[in-house]
């Protein structure tokens, strides 16, 4: 796998948007994009519009997107009391996905093909990762950050990973919900708690394995390095993932986490929070060629990093499933010198992956020749650059 590479075999399908419309999304009272399947450029001024597109493809797949806003905060201002938005795509394959929020109700809805879904149910459809400036701080903040970034890698590669995430956390949450309960003086059905502890055993030993696949594959993929980015090693740390990497089996491993819930109970009562299992696990991730954790590397050494890790998930992704993910970089290129920015190009347009991309120095992506389709935007507009 070395410099910008080709994944063996026959290339990796195009998993790409055709058409993205929004409504009342951000910034955006209207907006009809059509997009052919090549990398999208978008590029202007701070505070146009930019990353609020990328925002919005970001709720194309599970979880809270890229900025993990609140339902509520996404609105445009001044488009009534209701908060209601929308964001609907045409994919490369013909199918639709629509999302938003309803008026007068606090969950996102979701349609696939027009039909009612879940959340969960469009990892199946889609699969995307993100960049951001904010993700600079990734390596050096808590773990919750890199929990988040691990299990969007898992998507990638095992579909289910989110509808067990989420029966985790319910399980999770409604465990913790009798606990208070018990210690403000309640009965607490233990039976019913018990459930709760099997379906946190089941559940998040799955969490735990789809992790731990995933984390195997990509070090696998990292530590070869690409091209000018950093090889990096990748390991998850975590109890119960602990217990898999050393060979337990699945129904072994759940054996052992509903026992450890049952024993935690009057800790996890006091202390009002499950205070183990897969919720606390981390990612551990090392510069290989200096073998430092990457936490301690430079700033430009740790963007270089996510980088290797996003293009090496990306190739994971297309070797096993055909499609390289949707990838979306917020401002990614302007904290790359120019060999790190040309091989960045290469590597998409060889992935085959349709990048969304933005920056305010539309030079900067000059590397790309007619290779990506350019897009300027301007107070919530977006328009075709002229050739």
């Amino acid at each position: 796998m070395g410099g910008a590479g080709v994944i063996s075999g026959t290339g990796p399908g195009r998993l790409a948007i055709r058409r993205l419309s929004l409504a009342d999304f951000r910034c955006y009272s209207q907006l009809r994009l059509d997009t052919q399947s090549r990398p999208v450029v978008l590029t202007g001024p701070n505070g146009a519009g930019k990353t609020n597109l990328l925002e919005a493809l970001s709720f194309l797949v599970p979880g809270r997107g890229m900025r993990r806003a609140s339902l509520g905060e996404i609105a445009r201002h001044g488009s009534g009391d209701d908060g209601s938005w929308a964001v609907a795509a045409v994919l490369e394959d013909g199918g639709e996905i629509g999302t938003g929020r309803e008026a007068g109700n606090e969950r996102r809805s979701v349609r696939l093909d027009g039909q009612p879904a879940k959340p969960a149910d469009l990892a199946a459809r889609l699969s995307a990762l993100w960049l951001t400036p904010a993700m600079d701080r990734l390596f050096s903040e808590g773990a919750g950050g890199r929990r988040r970034f691990l299990d969007r890698l898992a998507f990638g590669i095992a579909p289910g990973h989110a509808r067990e995430a989420s029966a985790y956390e319910h399980a999770m949450r409604e465990r913790s919900r009798l606990l208070k309960v018990r210690r403000e003086g309640g009965a607490g059905d233990p039976s019913w708690l018990a459930a709760l502890e099997d379906g946190m055993a089941r559940h998040g030993v799955a969490v735990a394995a789809n992790r731990v696949r995933a984390a195997t594959l990509l070090d696998e993929a990292c530590r070869r390095g690409i091209g000018p980015f950093p090889a990096a090693r990748l390991a998850v740390v975590g109890e119960v993932e602990g217990w898999l990497v050393e060979g337990q089996e699945p129904p072994q491993a759940e054996d052992g986490l509903r026992s450890a819930l049952t024993r935690a109970r009057a800790r996890d009562e006091a202390a009002g929070c499950a205070t183990m299992g897969p919720h606390r696990s981390d990612l551990a991730v090392r510069h290989a060629a200096k073998d430092l954790a990457v936490g301690q590397c430079s700033t430009g050494e740790q963007k270089a990093v996510l980088v290797a890790i996003v293009l090496a998930q990306s190739r994971v992704q297309a070797a096993l499933t055909g499609r390289a993910p949707l990838l979306l970089l917020d401002e990614v290129v302007a904290h790359l010198d120019q060999v790190r920015r040309a091989a960045l190009f290469d590597e998409l347009c060889v992935l085959g992956a349709q990048s969304w991309m933005t920056g305010t120095d539309e030079l900067l992506f000059d590397g790309f020749g007619d290779r990506a389709q350019f897009f300027r935007v301007a107070e919530a507009s977006v328009t075709p650059r002229e050739v």
